[in-house]
């Protein structure tokens, strides 16, 4: 069945947002934090800008999605899709890592 499509509005852009936020949580390290901040501050050309300087880290790549969300254009939808599979794969790698520490510890 297919659903009728809803108006965005920027309350609802909003909790998407701010579910990829939580699950991309603290930043983890200067990249991370300088990203988090700029977006904070709504500095979204710094974010995509540390984004495309740094294109194998997926926190970074997730934020710099996020601010052209918040502009309610025709792309919204697919913005927060892109945003949101980097910020699963940045808990896939993240997770990946634990395990394996997890792993190399136990075997060792």
């Amino acid at each position: 069945m297919v659903q009728a499509v809803q108006e965005l509005t920027l309350e609802k852009v909003q909790q998407a947002v701010d579910a990829i936020l939580d699950i991309l949580g603290s930043p983890e390290n200067d990249l991370h934090a300088e990203a988090y901040e700029a977006f904070r501050r709504g500095d979204y050309q710094t974010v995509k800008r540390l984004a495309s300087t740094n294109l194998s880290d997926y926190y970074s790549k997730a934020l710099g999605y996020l601010g052209g969300a918040l502009k309610l254009t025709a792309n919204t939808d697919t913005i927060l899709a892109e945003s949101a599979r980097a910020a699963a794969d940045f808990k896939r790698e993240k997770t990946l890592q634990q395990l394996g520490a997890a792993i190399a510890a136990a075997l060792n």
